[in-house]
Order: structure tokens, then C-alpha cells, then sequence
């Protein structure tokens, strides 16, 4: 996993991403102006033997693009790794830099995308460029019997990926919804809204609604071990 997670920190196959990210990192936000952005492919993070997968959108452009990990240096990793330590997934609540001493455990946290997009839209070109980086993880990741897919873009996408990978994913695609789960036999897809300041600040998403997620999570994990 750390050699695969290397290659896809090179990665330069998007000029609009990569002309992007990098302008990102060289204008800066006013308030991150004395720190040095990452500026490149954020690799994936946590736990390689994990039981649940957590698929995000891509990196945001002064989150994940300035601090080099998923979900890190923005509101929605704020939500996200305060739920997972409530969880039990997170040593602590807080992720602010690589170097903090996060630890997950039982999850395993990446993206359909790796580079931050101009408007978090990337191409879909963009992401068929980018979805064999997911193949790969998941190729390694040998336990993996839940994933957790966080927005309806990140749900789409995941079902595409896994259906292409011969799951016996539905036709029609079922909805996408909050809590919506999709059972494909050795894998059950669990979707949640995406913790965006959107989603957040109007109470569309709550922290009671989002940990209910993650207690699913783990009762669809355990429940597989045993079965």
C-alpha cells in the first residue's frame, strides 16, 4: 500500500488538475499564507487491513491540497474524524496536519479523485483517470466488506467502480439517500450526505445523523466477520 500510495502522489495525468492544485498552493488562502501547501496527488490514509473502506469526492483545495492528507485542514475532516473517534475508528478527535499522530484503525479513508478540482467539480474524464488508483487499493485491501461512500457523487462513482469489478450492483442504481444501503454479497455499500459546510451549517447533516452512520458501519463489519 505505501508504494501504491507513492505512485499516486507523481501522478500528472490531468493538466487542468494539476495546473490547478499547484496554483492553489503557490497563491495561497490569506489565513494559510506562512504554510506550505502539499500541492499534489493526496494519497489515501488509515488502516491498509481495514474492514470498511470511507470514499470522499477529492481533496479540497485548501484542505487536503495544503496538508497532504484526506479529510485534513478543512470543516468537513473536522466532522468526519471527531465522528470516527466517537466511533472508536480514531486515536483522537482531531486531524489537523500529517504530523499530528492520527491513527486510524478499522477504516481506511480515500477518494474518487486525488487532485483538488477547480469548484470541487472534477471532469469525468478526470475521474476515469483517476479510478484505477481506487482498483488498485482495493485490489490490496483484502478485508474490506464495507464501504462507506460520503455524498451522492462519491456514491455513483463507487457503484460504477465496484459494478465494473463484477459486484452484482442493481439496474436501475438504487438512490442515492442518507443511510441507503446497497447489500452485494461480500460488500455492503452505506451511503451518507457529505459533511460540506453545505450540508453542515444547515442542518441537513447532524452529528447525531452522521454517527449513526459509522455505529451501521461497524455492526455491517462485525456482522460479516462472523458470518
Amino acid at each position: 500500500m505505501a508504494a501504491l500510495q507513492a505512485r499516486v502522489t507523481d501522478c500528472r495525468k490531468c493538466p487542468r488538475l494539476v495546473t490547478w492544485r499547484e496554483q492553489v498552493s503557490r497563491d495561497k488562502r490569506a489565513s494559510f499564507r506562512n504554510h506550505e501547501y502539499w500541492g499534489r496527488p493526496v494519497p489515501a490514509f488509515g488502516d491498509s487491513d481495514a474492514r470498511v473502506l470511507i470514499v470522499g469526492l477529492a481533496p479540497a483545495a485548501h484542505g487536503a491540497n495544503r496538508t497532504g492528507r484526506m479529510f485534513t485542514g478543512d470543516r468537513s475532516g473536522d466532522w468526519l474524524y471527531r465522528a470516527l473517534h466517537r466511533a472508536g475508528f480514531a486515536n483522537q478527535p482531531e486531524s489537523i496536519d500529517r504530523f499530528d499522530g492520527l491513527e486510524l484503525s478499522g477504516v481506511f479513508v480515500t477518494a474518487v479523485v486525488r487532485c483538488a478540482p477547480p469548484a470541487n467539480k472534477p471532469y469525468p474524464r478526470e475521474c476515469d483517470a483517476c479510478r484505477p488508483w481506487l482498483d488498485r487499493e482495493l485490489d490490496v485491501m483484502k478485508y474490506v466488506t464495507v464501504v462507506v461512500t460520503l455524498g451522492g457523487f462519491a456514491y455513483a462513482q463507487t457503484l460504477r467502480i465496484l459494478a465494473n469489478r463484477g459486484a452484482p450492483v442493481p439496474r436501475p442504481r438504487p438512490r442515492f439517500g442518507h443511510g441507503a444501503e446497497v447489500e452485494l454479497g461480500v460488500v455492503t455499500v452505506l451511503a451518507s450526505y457529505h459533511p460540506s459546510q453545505q450540508n453542515t451549517f444547515t442542518g441537513k447533516l447532524t452529528e447525531p445523523m452522521f454517527d449513526a452512520i459509522w455505529r451501521r458501519a461497524r455492526e455491517l463489519a462485525e456482522a460479516k466477520n462472523h458470518a
